[in-house]
């Protein structure tokens, strides 16, 4: 059986990070999104596992644990037409134009 690039059961890995830690105010909002997501039954957490476990390697390893939520939740939302690229492009572009003014990256 060939290993997908995210499973990584029985291999080293460096030590995990067991401190608790606040979350971003964006990644509360990454978890709000889903959680009413699964309760609305607009995806499942099979979907959402499927689309994290779908992102290529580089972009796997480049991005953070809520980031590939959002990710794996954005592509999923395209996948069953519920937005379309155009809209998910322009809330992007305004969420990034929001905290240009704000001055975060």
């Amino acid at each position: 059986m060939n290993r997908r690039h995210h499973d990584m059961g029985g291999l080293a890995a460096g030590p995990v990070e067991r401190a608790e830690h606040a979350h971003a105010p964006w990644e509360k909002k990454v978890d709000a999104l889903l959680r009413l997501l699964l309760a609305k039954r607009v995806m499942t957490l099979d979907e959402l596992r499927r689309g994290i476990e779908e992102i290529g390697p580089d972009a796997y390893d480049r991005l953070g644990y809520f980031e590939r939520w959002i990710t794996s939740i954005g592509n999923i939302l395209l996948e069953k037409g519920i937005v379309t690229v155009a809209e998910l492009g322009e809330a992007m572009a305004s969420v990034r134009r929001a905290a240009a003014a704000a001055g975060r990256r």
